[in-house]
């Protein structure tokens, strides 16, 4: 198993992994802007030169507000997308996924934190995020994916 940085030619398997596993897909370009705009975030996970599961991830821009004193400045990432398949879980691939992006964040882009929306029923995802990488929930959107 190799976790290593996602490629341009890498993004089909990316998608077709998104496609395999999660209800919410993306357009070929909008993993093609992913990989332009912010080639060292996204990573993937093969094995035989099989992607098993990737991590999608980009730079979130200020927030804007009406007052521009309250403009949040601090630079943070965010994980648009992770997905591991189903054959590959419990394999630690996920959070070795989520690492490896959040030291490039922290690294290259002086990343503060790191931001991503998951289902509240998704408890694997939740366990992942909040006990084994210690996120915290800032807030919780009523509709995400319902």
């Amino acid at each position: 198993m190799n976790i290593r940085q996602a490629r341009v030619e890498d993004l089909p398997g990316m998608q077709a992994c998104n496609l395999h596993n999660l209800p919410e897909n993306y357009t070929m370009k909008y993993y093609l802007y992913h990989a332009l705009t912010w080639p060292s975030l996204s990573y993937v996970a093969e094995e035989n030169g099989r992607i098993v599961g990737y991590i999608l991830a980009k730079m979130e821009e200020p927030e804007e507000h009406d007052n521009p004193e309250k403009t949040e400045q601090v630079p943070h990432g965010h994980v648009t997308s992770i997905s591991v398949l189903r054959s590959y879980r419990r394999l630690g691939l996920a959070k070795k996924l989520m690492l490896q992006s959040q030291e490039a964040m922290s690294t290259i882009y002086r990343a503060a934190y790191v931001s991503l929306h998951v289902r509240k029923s998704n408890r694997a995802a939740l366990s992942l995020y909040r006990d084994t990488l210690g996120f915290t929930v800032k807030s919780i959107e009523e509709k995400y994916c319902t």
